[in-house]
């Protein structure tokens, strides 16, 4: 993974990009460097994720609730304060939120599963 020097990030100044779910909206806040993505997401109430996605991600809720569904059938609900860890390939999941939610994601190749 390359260096990154210090430095602030000032979401206020990032432009949000609409990415429509399966059921609601999604807004997407990101700051793509070499290997790593980092950015802030929130679900409208109502969202269903439009995919299974088997990226890596680290997810910190930072408003709301949200579900995180396994493709198995397993079921976790996030609340404000909660975080989940996966790495690339290792579950198909998706996002549902019923009321909304801001989340912070990070991702890029150091969740390489090899």
């Amino acid at each position: 993974m390359s260096n990154i020097s210090f430095q602030t990030i000032n979401w206020d100044a990032i432009e949000k990009a609409i990415h429509p779910g399966e059921t609601g909206i999604s807004f997407w806040q990101t700051l793509q460097l070499e290997e790593l993505r980092i950015r802030i997401v929130e679900y409208s109430a109502g969202y269903l994720a439009d995919h299974w996605c088997r990226k890596g991600h680290i997810v910190h809720c930072l408003e709301g609730s949200f579900d995180s569904e396994l493709q198995n059938g397993d079921t976790f609900t996030l609340t404000r304060g909660m975080t989940y860890v996966v790495s690339d390939n290792l579950s198909s999941h998706r996002s549902r939120s019923a009321n909304g939610v801001k989340l912070l994601i990070i991702d890029g190749n150091f969740l390489k599963n090899t």
